[in-house]
């Protein structure tokens, strides 16, 4: 055979990362919503996507109207956020556990929390999820997170004690890790389904 130049983007193997002792981490509140993103290029909002697909405003072409919100935020969104890739969480009333949110309360929480921590910075429509730590990774870091979040209740949600878990981002080999109270192989028990919690899985 002749070997040629594939007429496809070229994927190189992921950059392997220098072991240390311990690497930082930031420790944000994992969100029971559903995955978003906002694609903006030379100054316009090209795709608005879920988890696994790019979506539009409409009945069945939407995911829980988060398309709709970017339409109806689109000048402040694209002014403020610039050109990127840009994902968060959707959350609030009738998405997963809803975090007591009633009506058509439902927010976006940008994940770039070293971008977007800043309100002045960000949409005015939107906030960043909750920084619960920074430091050093430890196990105990980890712990004493989880115990603090189950006993404070939720960041975004001041009131809602029922809070899904956290995440971990490690960004020496920029990983992301998990830790929830509900379906863990963890120590931490498992909780109730809240019986308000959409019954949809988010996308």
């Amino acid at each position: 055979m002749t070997i040629t130049i594939p007429e496809r983007e070229f994927e190189s193997f992921q950059k392997i990362s220098r072991a240390k002792q311990g690497f930082g981490c930031v420790i944000t509140e994992k969100l029971d919503g559903s995955n978003g993103q906002i694609l903006i290029e030379d100054g316009k909002i090209v795709g608005v996507g879920s988890r696994q697909r790019w979506i539009k405003p409409g009945k069945i072409t939407d995911n829980y109207g988060f398309a709709r919100y970017v339409e109806e935020n689109e000048e402040e969104i694209v002014a403020k956020l610039g050109d990127g890739q840009h994902f968060g969480e959707w959350w609030g009333s009738g998405i997963q556990r809803a975090y007591g949110l009633t009506g058509s309360d439902k927010r976006f929480s940008l994940f770039n929390t070293g971008r977007w921590s800043d309100a002045a910075v960000r949409p005015s429509c939107m906030s960043a999820v909750p920084v619960l730590y920074a430091g050093e990774f430890t196990r105990a870091a980890v712990e004493q997170v989880m115990r603090e979040l189950a006993e404070g209740g939720s960041r975004a949600a001041p009131g809602f004690m029922r809070p899904e878990g956290i995440i971990i981002y490690l960004p020496g080999p920029r990983i992301l890790l998990k830790e929830t109270y509900e379906h863990s192989d963890g120590k931490w028990k498992s909780a109730p389904v809240n019986d308000n919690a959409a019954t949809e899985v988010a996308a």
